[in-house]
């Protein structure tokens, strides 16, 4: 979806259209969960900080989350989806692999399949949508961000190698900041550059990640689309007005977020066993910190005493400006029936 939460924002409130729009945080604190593409061409960008967001444009208009409404409309769009594929894999509320090789329609072009769904978004909601159509779920996802907002780009078998050839490597999914820097260090500016590297020399800059950027430059990826993803992970965090600096405040606002967690666990229907602890200093640096328990757990209580005694496990380095849970390690690991191994090659997908 284009510029998700901000976009559902102008859609309800249409005094917001047109304008730079910033979800989440002010321009005193917090951070911008979403941004408006008139906020964009500022320089705005989700995970600023809100005093960074409106130093860059002065005109931004702040509005707080609707956490209930974006997945209300999430749920619709997903429904569209349904109507061409069950093989549906939610990356998260507007975003999604489909794999339509063998599709409800009989429609042989994934393509006119994108641009039917996208046209039916558009009307039945009233949003706009991009997709990326390829052989394989990494290509797809770097071709969605090719024409947003409101397009999408295919690239067919014979286009893959050139078409990842002449990218730049910060537009590789998977590859961040860090990496990018560390790579334009190296030499490697584009796909090209990237498929000059052995893997050997991937490998020893890159660690693990190595031999997958030698795979994916070459239009390699063998992920199939899962529609049955387990949840790995609930949280919930909060980003305070003012920074705190007394464990005893900390513990008084590491209640109620135990308590949101635990709301969203049951509604989940999961518990967990590791329990962490995420802590963002005044300075922005973050640390977090884990313990693992003998038995799973869903209950605020027993969440809010092992956050404590992560909390109380070093000093406080500095004031904090954000608190949050975290449980993993959960019981969704239910026996799932085994896919069918025989297909091995998933020819054409899209991402939203």
């Amino acid at each position: 979806m284009d510029a998700f939460y901000a976009s559902v924002e102008q859609l309800d409130h249409p005094e917001l259209k047109g304008k730079p729009l910033a979800v989440g945080g002010s321009e005193k604190r917090g951070v911008v969960s979403a941004a408006s593409y008139e906020a964009r061409k500022f320089g705005v960008r989700s995970a600023m900080s809100g005093m960074a967001a409106k130093r860059n444009c002065p005109d931004l208009l702040f509005v707080p989350p609707r956490f209930d409404r974006y997945k209300e409309i999430s749920v619709q769009i997903r429904k569209i989806f349904y109507d061409y594929t069950d093989l549906v894999e939610p990356l998260s509320l507007d975003e999604a692999y489909l794999d339509v090789t063998q599709n409800k329609k009989g429609n042989p072009s994934a393509s006119l399949i994108a641009q039917e769904i996208r046209q039916r978004i558009f009307d039945e909601i009233g949003l706009t949508a991009s997709a990326g159509i390829s052989i394989n779920k990494f290509i797809a996802k770097v071709a969605s961000d090719y024409n947003k907002p409101n397009g999408q780009k295919t690239v067919n078998p014979e286009e893959v190698l050139p078409f990842l050839e002449g990218l730049d490597v910060k537009s590789f999914y998977g590859v961040g900041k860090v990496t990018k820097k560390k790579m334009y260090a190296l030499g490697i500016y584009t796909g090209a550059d990237l498929k000059e590297k052995s893997e050997a020399f991937l490998s020893t800059n890159f660690g693990k990640s190595g031999r997958y950027y030698y795979a994916i430059v070459r239009g390699i990826h063998n992920s199939p689309v899962q529609p049955d993803r387990e949840r790995k992970s609930l949280a919930a965090e909060r980003t305070f007005r003012e920074n705190i600096a007394s464990e005893i405040y900390m513990v008084e606002r590491l209640q109620s977020i135990a308590e949101e967690l635990e709301r969203r666990l049951k509604r989940n229907k999961v518990s967990g066993r590791t329990v962490t602890l995420k802590i963002k200093y005044s300075d922005f640096t973050l640390q977090t910190r884990s313990k693992t328990l003998p038995y799973f757990v869903h209950n605020a209580a027993i969440l809010l005493e092992t956050a404590k005694e992560l909390l109380y496990q070093e000093r406080m380095k500095n004031s904090v400006r954000l608190l949050g849970i975290s449980l993993s390690n959960l019981n969704t690991g239910k026996e799932k029936k085994k896919k069918n191994d025989a297909v091995e090659i998933i020819q054409l997908k899209f991402d939203f």
